[in-house]
């Protein structure tokens, strides 16, 4: 296979070798594009006969002696291509034939319909762009090695015209999303991507070094307490759409590097946040889908709000079977879930071990969109604690297809508590939790000055676009997702 490759690319090279000495550039230049593919024919009616001029990948080709037919790729589709020796001339007409699958060429002519009634491009010149050097996957039947084709997604885009909607889909889920949140008043901000504390959520940072100021800094977890600090300087409603940095597992739901929006909004609590979520989920959808009732892998998914709520206590004496509400201490909450078969650790507290219980019995149950509200302050240190019940925090997450979408609070704005918590979380570290809160005592200062009383919320914006393009892995919607590299 690769001798066979290695032999075509010779026989390309040596084709650029032959243009170049006729004294034709083959990686071209500047083209003047007047219509896309897509648009020649849409508008096939009102074109006919009008000269229009395209750029973009030849695809395939079939020659009839002195006339020859091919299709090109452009961002749009695809379309037929048509050229004449008698018509261009001979030597255009050589060049026209003796072009390879994969070269981008420009071309310009009119508009007409074959015999067949297909839409074709007349043409009258033609340009060459630039010469591919390397043969298009598979004979043009597309790219099926999946990992080859998340290593090299420039192919994968040529091969298979499906992965460029996702990616076209994309865009537009996140274009709807700003809308939503720009029309209701919220600022778009940018802030730091290297932190020299990691913050804002459990997880494991990457960290670096920087020369000049000889410091360990952290790439960022979360984009929460640098948002939260533009609230104490009193912007009211902000979001920020960025890059967030893990540490962790590579899995179909996970990626080391992915993509949040998170925003805070002054004077409200977590129930605001519950119906922004639903609205702003089932708004996006509807911009892009035409509905808020979707299939996600074979599931009918409904987004149309209200989406049901559940704590986390009552979902797992629904579905564990388990009323932690009657068990008072750690070594209890251990032993419950060990004889329901969740494997807890030895030291982990009530909190955490309803945590644990939750993922391992409630999560596989919750495919329609569902919040489960109040988790335990142990796994929730910028949460506010419930009023009712202090060993509780005012924090949803939200679920579709069983898996978390969405995660709020209604956010700690008490420096003293916040101080302690994080004290608390450092301890844990201490003790060798990796994914433990660091101290961050610019942020409780910052609380000290005064923050007003907010609603906070995470999406992650990779697993919104699976749900929406009905892709089972992260890697789909990630146009570079993480590999280890091959051995070449």
């Amino acid at each position: 296979m690769e001798t066979e490759l290695n032999e075509l690319m010779q026989v390309r090279h040596q084709k650029l070798d032959e243009l170049r000495a006729t004294g034709m550039d083959p990686f071209g230049g500047r083209f003047e594009v007047s219509h896309h593919a897509g648009q020649v024919l849409a508008l096939e009616a009102h074109l006919e006969n009008q000269e229009v001029s395209l750029a973009g990948r030849l695809i395939a080709k079939r020659g009839h002696g002195k006339a020859s037919f091919a299709h090109l790729l452009d961002v749009t589709g695809q379309i037929q291509v048509y050229a004449r020796q008698d018509e261009i001339g001979e030597k255009m007409y050589k060049l026209f034939t003796e072009l390879d699958l994969g070269d981008i060429i420009g071309v310009a002519g009119p508009v007409f319909k074959t015999r067949t009634g297909e839409t074709t491009i007349n043409i009258r010149r033609i340009t060459l762009l630039c010469k591919s050097l390397r043969p298009l996957p598979e004979k043009w039947h597309g790219l099926k090695d999946v990992d080859l084709r998340y290593r090299q997604r420039y192919v994968d885009l040529i091969a298979n015209p499906e992965v460029r909607k996702v990616f076209l889909l994309r865009s537009g889920i996140i274009k709807a999303m700003r809308r939503f949140l720009d029309d209701r008043g919220f600022l778009e901000v940018e802030t730091p991507t290297m932190h020299t504390i990691a913050g804002g959520a459990a997880a494991r940072p990457f960290i670096t070094h920087h020369n000049a100021l000889d410091i360990d800094i952290y790439m960022r977890i979360a984009l929460e307490l640098h948002l939260k600090r533009l609230l104490v300087g009193g912007m009211e409603r902000v979001y920020e759409l960025g890059r967030v940095f893990r540490n962790e597992g590579i899995s179909t739901k996970h990626n080391p590097e992915f993509t949040m929006m998170e925003l805070y909004q002054a004077y409200a609590d977590y129930s605001d946040m519950m119906t922004l979520t639903e609205e702003m989920i089932a708004y996006i959808a509807q911009e892009n889908l035409g509905t808020t009732r979707i299939s996600y892998q074979g599931q009918s998914i409904d987004l149309t709000p209200p989406w049901p709520r559940l704590t986390m206590l009552e979902a797992v004496k629904r579905y564990g079977r388990v009323d932690f509400n009657l068990i008072n201490s750690d070594a209890a909450a251990r032993e419950a879930a060990q004889e329901i078969g969740v494997l807890v650790g030895a030291t982990d507290t009530w909190g955490k071990v309803i945590n644990e219980v939750f993922e391992a019995v409630v999560e596989p149950y919750l495919v329609q969109p569902t919040f489960i509200l109040d988790y335990p302050i142990e796994i929730s240190p910028l949460a506010k604690q419930k009023k009712e019940d202090p060993r509780l925090t005012c924090r949803f997450e939200a679920f579709i297809t069983c898996r978390e979408l969405a995660n709020a609070f209604s956010e700690l704005n008490d420096p003293i508590d916040q101080k302690q918590r994080f004290l608390e979380q450092a301890k844990q570290r201490a003790a060798g939790d990796e994914e433990a809160h660091m101290m961050d005592e610019d942020f409780v200062r910052a609380l000290e000055y005064g923050m007003p009383p907010a609603g906070g919320l995470g999406v992650g914006i990779d697993r919104l676009v699976m749900l929406l393009t009905d892709m089972p892995s992260i890697r789909d919607v990630i146009l570079f997702p993480t590999m280890k590299p091959r051995e070449e």
